[in-house]
Order: C-alpha cells, then sequence, then structure tokens
C-alpha cells in the first residue's frame, strides 16, 4: 500500500512538474509572438510610408538576403539553447524582434480584415493541434523526416519563387506549408514530453521548444494570410 502511495505521488509530481514546463515553454512562446507582433504594429503604424519608399526602390535583393538572416540564424539559436546558454533567451527575443521587422513588409501588402481572419484561424488551429499532439498515443516521431523534407521544399519553392513571381506555385506552397507546420506543431507539442523525460525541463530546452512553436505557429500564420489574401483577391 505504502509502495502504491509512494508511486502515485512520484507520478503526481512528474506531472506537476511536466505541466509547469509546458507553461514554460508556452509563456516565452507567446512573449516571442507579441514582440514581433508589437515590433510589426510599430513598423506599420509608425513607418508607413519609410517602408513603402524602400518597397518601391524595387531592391528586392535586399529583402532577399534580409530573409536569410533568419533562416541561417535558427540552428545557431537552437544549439546555443540546447547548451542552456544564458545568451539563448535574449537571442530568442531579439530573434522575433527582427521577424517582427522583416514580416511588417509583408503584412503592409493584406487587408486588417486578412490579418486578423489568418491570425485568428491560426491561433485556433494551433490550439488544436496542441492538445492532439500532447493527447494523442500515437507516436509521431514517423512524420519528422517527412516534415522536414517539407520545409526545405518550401524553402526552396520560397527561393524559386522570388525569381519566377508565380502567384500559382504561391498558392500551391502556401496550402503545402499549412499541411507541414500543422503536422510539425502536433509533432512538436508531443516532442515536449520527451524532452522532460529526458532532461528533466532545463531552462535552455524550454526556449528551444518555444522557440520551436514560435517558428511553427509564424509560418502557419503567414501561409494561412497569402491564402486568405489570394482568396480576397479573386473576390475583387
Amino acid at each position: 500500500m505504502n509502495d502504491f502511495n509512494q508511486n502515485n505521488v512520484i507520478f503526481d509530481q512528474r506531472q506537476d512538474g511536466l505541466n509547469a514546463f509546458f507553461s514554460k515553454i508556452y509563456g516565452l512562446m507567446g512573449i516571442g509572438v507579441l514582440v514581433s507582433g508589437v515590433v510589426s504594429y510599430i513598423m506599420i503604424n509608425f513607418f508607413a510610408s519609410n517602408m513603402i519608399a524602400m518597397l518601391q526602390t524595387g531592391n528586392s535583393l535586399i529583402f532577399l538576403l534580409l530573409w536569410l538572416i533568419p533562416l541561417f540564424a535558427v540552428v545557431p539559436l537552437q544549439r546555443s539553447a540546447m547548451k542552456n546558454s544564458p545568451a539563448a533567451l535574449p537571442l530568442f527575443i531579439a530573434y522575433s524582434g527582427f521577424m517582427g521587422f522583416l514580416i511588417s513588409f509583408t503584412l503592409l501588402m493584406y487587408t486588417p480584415v486578412d490579418i486578423t481572419l489568418a491570425f485568428v484561424t491560426a491561433g485556433a488551429m494551433f490550439f488544436g493541434l496542441a492538445v492532439y499532439g500532447r493527447t494523442t498515443k500515437r507516436n509521431l516521431s514517423g512524420m519528422r523526416k517527412a516534415l522536414f523534407a517539407g520545409v526545405i521544399g518550401l524553402i526552396v519553392a520560397g527561393l524559386l519563387n522570388f525569381f519566377i513571381q508565380s502567384s500559382a506555385l504561391m498558392l500551391i506552397s502556401s496550402f503545402f506549408g499549412v499541411a507541414i507546420f500543422s503536422g510539425l506543431i502536433a509533432y512538436d507539442n508531443q516532442k515536449i514530453e520527451q524532452v522532460y523525460n529526458q532532461t528533466g525541463g532545463t531552462e535552455g530546452w524550454a526556449v528551444s521548444m518555444a522557440f520551436s512553436l514560435y517558428l511553427d505557429f509564424l509560418n502557419l500564420f503567414l501561409f494561412l494570410l497569402r491564402i486568405f489574401g489570394f482568396a480576397s483577391n479573386s473576390r475583387n
């Protein structure tokens, strides 16, 4: 009987620790999304004329290079977080701010209605997929290779479309993007428990998983925004 009670106590302590780990990750992810949103809001509401002037210069190569910066920064930031470096959290916040600056140029091209619809839809999808990833008994690790291959395919398609400017390719890749990052949201939420079991839920791993979920949500939002924007333009 004592062994049974002791096992229950250990189980409860583990669940409390896991719930705290989840809460910390979601809190950090929320901070990242908030920082990106605030920076985008400031850019659009106070520097819109400057942004339009930059877009009208026609020097698209600069924007390509700017978008490559966060792409190449992902791996170093994740490694820093997994090593439990004190710099991981400040780097994540700085990354979120820079992404807010970059996506403000994208948001400038869409209506507030499209942005709101995309954000609310992305939020609802994220919630549902997060619950599924955490509660499902199905092992989602088998999806990992296919999902990351899909991400590479999206990057290649994005670089290709930067030069050919095909609306059809953009729309098709957006639907694939929604599917791929939906899978990653479920997979990463299931991975959180695995990480907790292996590491005990260190601060660095909390930042690492928050960063992964932040990227999942941001990309899901941007791909949905493209789809909603395309639908709005088709109706007009």
